[in-house]
């Protein structure tokens, strides 16, 4: 992570309404993601700053320092209907970056004093020194939490995703939480054609998820939007040009045809249904009764220092 640069910005608001999804409402407290997967959809964003979705994605983070102060307020809002809120759907929530400030977990406090479940989507292992908090947050409001894996093939897993921690010992943050009492499970996501699509790499990874206390298995295959779809071709040049041709034919549009999607889906359905998982987290236990200034305090650890107005550059040796 050597070169990284961050910046330090002020949110001028966290909650992002959502369509399309199972959920309403997102929170990201940061932009931009050092595990530099090569197939992230959301490398395209960084194009609407004019930053490209390759180096720039990996290599300029933004820090919402303010996120946790900012969520307090817009959930203060009396039209706040303590609807789902889910964290980490465009930049990892735990990436390492998160260790310094502490702004993932200033939001799980957020939520909880607000009454309002959420869903964590990470990679990070980090996610278990927020146990605490996510018990908390379970106890008042209800909290599930992803753990992202697309393989535990340990060559894959480095071409593929070259910046996030190994798999094993995001199997075993699966573990943690489970014992903790926290509904966990495992996002496989995305399926990759002809990378980590065959059934030994599904099966392992299905079975690897319940063997570690997973209670779900979600899946979905890789799509390609404009901009990350360069990227991957990119990737594919340089790691695996034999595929070249099939990723010409496959994606001639974002996603895959519907037909090879609904096969590779029904592959992981029987496999999930083998080893007794759940094709989705049940939902959070969602808005309950009372206010929410009712609600004990969550554990603190600190949201982060906050910083002066006005953005800051930080370039950490991270």
């Amino acid at each position: 992570m050597g070169g990284v640069v961050y910046r330090e910005t002020e949110a001028q608001s966290v909650l992002n309404p959502v369509r399309g999804m199972g959920f309403r409402w997102s929170a990201n407290p940061y932009r931009g993601c050092t595990h530099g997967c090569h197939y992230c959809f959301a490398r395209r964003y960084h194009a609407y700053l004019e930053l490209t979705p390759g180096d720039d994605f990996t290599g300029i983070i933004f820090v919402k320092v303010n996120a946790p102060l900012v969520l307090r307020a817009e959930l203060a809002r009396r039209n706040w209907r303590r609807e789902a809120v889910a964290i980490g759907t465009a930049s990892d929530p735990y990436q390492p970056i998160e260790g310094r400030y502490r702004l993932t977990r200033g939001i799980l406090e957020a939520l909880h004093g607000a009454l309002t479940p959420a869903t964590v989507v990470t990679k990070g292992p980090m996610v278990v020194r927020d146990i605490d908090v996510l018990q908390a947050l379970r106890d008042r409001a209800g909290v599930t939490v992803c753990v992202s894996l697309t393989t535990l093939d340990r060559d894959r897993w480095r071409q593929l995703e070259p910046g996030t921690a190994p798999p094993a010992q995001r199997l075993r943050a699966v573990e943690r939480l489970s014992a903790a009492g926290i509904s966990v499970g495992v996002l496989l996501a995305p399926i990759i054609p002809g990378l980590t699509a065959d059934r030994e790499n599904l099966e392992a990874v299905v079975r690897g998820a319940a063997e570690h206390g997973a209670v779900f298995l979600a899946a979905n295959v890789l799509h390609l939007e404009p901009g990350v779809k360069e990227h991957f071709t990119t990737f594919l040049e340089a790691q695996a040009p034999g595929l070249l041709p099939v990723y010409r034919s496959l994606y001639r549009a974002s996603y895959a045809p519907e037909g090879f999607r609904t096969r590779i889906t029904a592959r992981v359905e029987e496999l999930r249904e083998r080893y007794g998982l759940d094709a989705w987290p049940r939902s959070p236990v969602g808005p309950l009764s009372g206010r929410p200034e009712d609600s004990p305090a969550a554990p603190t650890g600190g949201a982060g220092r906050l910083v002066a107005r006005g953005p800051a550059q930080l370039s950490l040796g991270l």
